[in-house]
């Protein structure tokens, strides 16, 4: 249990978060003034138990970028960077409560066994682009045409996260 002065962190370790199992499991120390690892010194977060939640979480939001999109076109680049980012975390989120072996990497639903998301290479191409678009602001911008093949995906990609969510386990 977690009971250090960084209390954001400490909050995140004790409740299980995701976040804090990627730094957990992945972080490597660059720099410390005191050759202290701070976070391996936590030791592990606590076990991940809102897999179910965070799962209808996600699937929730891209169900509401999808009605976004149908609504005011002109935010679709944002709402397709939301349908993205909540692939992404699904996928990690279902990863890290389901299997042996969690992904916490950018391409998390390509990378989640016989689970991964199958969908066309340009249409989550595409998906991605518009992420990086809005959090970095940097690539061109979504035409026409791209956004119709990222579109077209939408009932694989619901298909999918239905599938995701129904596996999950309540959480504990």
């Amino acid at each position: 249990l977690c009971a250090r002065p960084n209390f954001w962190l400490c909050e995140l370790w004790n409740e299980g978060n995701p976040f804090a199992w990627h730094l957990s499991l992945e972080s490597k120390l660059v720099f410390s003034s005191n050759n202290e690892d701070y976070l391996k010194s936590l030791g592990f977060p606590r076990p991940y138990c809102n897999c179910f939640h965070d799962c209808m979480k996600f699937y929730t939001l891209f169900k509401d970028a999808q009605k976004s999109i149908a609504i005011r076109p002109s935010s679709r680049v944002f709402d397709l960077s939301t349908i993205f980012l909540s692939i992404r975390n699904i996928a990690t989120c279902y990863s890290l409560g389901m299997s042996e072996t969690p992904v916490f990497s950018r391409n998390s639903a390509l990378h989640i066994g016989e689970y991964s998301l199958n969908i066309t290479n340009e249409a989550y191409e595409i998906l991605l682009r518009s992420r990086i678009l809005c959090t970095r602001g940097y690539g061109p911008n979504i035409s026409d045409q791209e956004f119709r093949i990222a579109a077209s995906q939408f009932e694989k990609i619901n298909d999918w996260m239905a599938f995701l969510v129904k596996g999950v386990s309540i959480d504990c």
